[in-house]
């Protein structure tokens, strides 16, 4: 079966799941966002559809890949988890990420 994700995306995930800091899933939580490049870029992961997005994140596409989650209920968790990068890796920008998310409405039900 052909996969739908690159090599480096897989890669990265199987890296994130052995490692404690970059863990895709804690206590069996899902995590859908997989930072990159000291925050500028990120891996998107979209349960919705099951792919995984390399994306900016100050570019539209990563707004619009977040409002698709936070569509389908997963926005509480995104955000939980923007405040967690925020918290642990103050100096990469997320508090402003998660800002830029705000005001285009993305978390708004």
């Amino acid at each position: 079966m052909a996969s739908n994700t690159s090599k480096t995306a897989r890669a990265s995930v199987r890296a994130g799941q052995a490692g404690q800091g970059g863990a895709l899933s804690v206590l069996g939580e899902f995590k859908y966002l997989i930072p990159l490049a000291n925050g500028r870029f990120a891996y998107v992961r979209n349960l919705t559809n099951g792919k995984t997005a390399h994306l900016k994140t100050d570019s539209d596409a990563f707004v619009e890949e977040i409002r698709i989650l936070a569509a389908a209920g997963h926005g509480a968790k995104i955000r939980a988890e923007l405040q967690s990068y925020e918290q642990n890796f103050p100096e990469h920008g997320w508090a402003a990420t998660e800002k830029r998310l705000v005001d285009a409405g993305v978390f708004e039900g």
